[in-house]
């Protein structure tokens, strides 16, 4: 396991993630295509959020997209049910050495 520090442009949400990343997702849903992000996926207990970011819940109500309110950086989402536990870390909040070399898994959100 690694610990990896990140956040958005402005500094004003950081992101601490104690986790081993070996793969990253890019999505082509609706908003993931539009927000560029790379994702990887956890328990939410190996993400640690900090500052002011607000949440986006968007379309079927099941995620709320995390950005911050100064700089809009998307930064992680969370799922609406709280039995559901699984988060989305936007990778690109951390230094490019962090996630450039690993693989990329393809997800058809637009399909969902």
């Amino acid at each position: 396991m690694t610990e990896l520090h990140g956040g958005c442009h402005c500094g004003k949400v950081r992101l601490v993630l104690r986790d081993s990343v070996s793969e990253v997702s890019e999505c082509n849903c609706s908003l993931c295509r539009r927000v560029g992000g790379l994702w990887h996926y956890c328990g939410p207990e190996k993400l640690q959020e900090s500052g002011s970011a607000v949440a986006y819940r968007q379309g079927d109500c099941s995620l709320d997209t995390w950005h911050c309110e100064v700089c809009g950086c998307v930064t992680h989402w969370t799922a609406v049910d709280p039995g559901y536990d699984r988060v989305g870390v936007n990778m690109r909040m951390f230094e490019p050495e962090a996630w450039q070399c690993l693989p990329r898994k393809f997800v058809d959100g637009a399909s969902f």
